[in-house]
């Protein structure tokens, strides 16, 4: 088992192998060509919860689909599982098949502060923005039993911070950004990413998934199909929350990029596989949890332009081939979701609450690899 300075690993790391597809060379939704990532990631003060001041154990994490995204959108498509959550700008998105913006993840009561800090983003970096409009994308999941979330303490700063910071090389997972203070299957949550490389027809392509993953019950949760919450009880690790056994509360943001040259439907087709990936780790959606998804394809090079009006040159993915990419999907939103849990570290938040991390030590025996 390899570890990191931290404690931490990936789930390949330490021998945990999912599915049937490569993953790309990062293993990460920046597998994807020119797709890039970036988090901000607040962290400060202990104890006693004074709403305003902290503690805070929050953040915002941001995917750019691609550069000057405004005036090259991409096609797109999503998915509500279940919908106590939000992720905004997905009617425009299933009016138009397009993804105008980046999208940016955070907890629940920062979405305003968040769409309204990529607004002003894009009227400093597109010159004659007055003229149009601007709906960008921000999902949350909440992030209130270790973070002072009514502290609104997430700002343009720290959104403008996150995409200067964007990197198309390896993501930082775990505790970080968005993610920060989320919880999942009742241990630490937050940020995992993880890619397949898809063999078809017209040759290999590539299928990225990050999520913020903050859901989940603990005897539910299962990797490769292996019981594991049930084998880690909470009297060997105590729960932060104790939800009532019939419900399964949280939330999970997931997206899901490709180059496979999609059309809008069927970037909702490919969004709606998320699903499958999730319950695989143990996910009922319960009526609680907000399931929100994605997708989008950097595939077509021009869907439109603000400044053209001549008909465009369009690919079209054969659906003979697309539940190869179905494939992709399930397996990499699988992998993500385990990678946020193995790689989220022990945090205590407000009025001392600590969330401990899945014991990785414990997770390679119960899963029989070797320590």
């Amino acid at each position: 088992m390899t570890l990191r300075e931290n404690g931490r690993a990936r789930a390949r790391e330490i021998g945990i192998v999912l599915g049937t597809l490569p993953s790309g060379p990062l293993n990460a939704i920046t597998d994807v060509p020119g797709v890039r990532v970036g988090h901000t990631t607040l962290i400060s003060g202990e104890g006693k919860l004074v709403v305003g001041e902290g503690p805070v154990r929050t953040g915002v994490t941001v995917i750019i689909p691609r550069d000057e995204i405004a005036n090259h959108p991409l096609y797109a498509g999503y998915h509500s599982l279940n919908g106590n959550g939000e992720l905004t700008g997905m009617h425009w998105v299933a009016e138009s098949g397009l993804l105008t913006t980046p999208i940016a993840i955070t907890n629940t009561h920062s979405v305003g502060a968040v769409h309204e800090a990529l607004i002003r983003r894009s009227v400093s970096d597109v010159p004659g923005w007055h003229l149009r409009f601007s709906l960008p994308v921000v999902g949350e999941t909440f992030d209130g039993v270790l973070n002072d979330i009514d502290g609104f303490h997430v700002r343009a700063e720290h959104v403008d911070a996150a995409m200067d910071a964007a990197l198309a090389g390896p993501v930082e997972e775990g505790s970080v950004g968005g993610g920060t203070g989320m919880i999942c299957h009742e241990f630490k949550g937050g940020i995992g990413t993880s890619s397949r490389i898809v063999p078809t027809a017209s040759g290999d392509c590539t299928v990225g998934v990050l999520v913020q993953a903050n859901y989940g019950r603990r005897q539910d949760l299962r990797i490769d199909g292996v019981p594991v919450g049930e084998a880690i009880p909470i009297d060997v690790v105590p729960s932060v929350v104790r939800p009532r056994p019939d419900q399964d509360t949280g939330s999970i943001i997931i997206v899901i990029a490709t180059d496979a040259p999609l059309l809008p439907h069927q970037c909702r087709r490919l969004a709606q596989r998320a699903s499958l990936g999730l319950a695989r780790v143990g996910s009922i959606s319960g009526d609680g949890s907000g399931d929100l998804f994605l997708a989008f394809s950097t595939g077509n090079t021009d869907v439109e332009r603000h400044d053209g009006h001549e008909p465009l040159p369009v690919l079209a993915f054969p659906n003979t081939e697309i539940s190869k990419l179905f494939l992709g999907a399930i397996e990499a939103t699988e992998e993500a979701i385990v990678n946020a849990l193995c790689m989220a570290t022990d945090m205590t938040g407000v009025d001392d609450r600590t969330c401990y991390a899945l014991p990785l030590d414990r997770l390679t025996k119960i899963m029989g690899l070797e320590a």
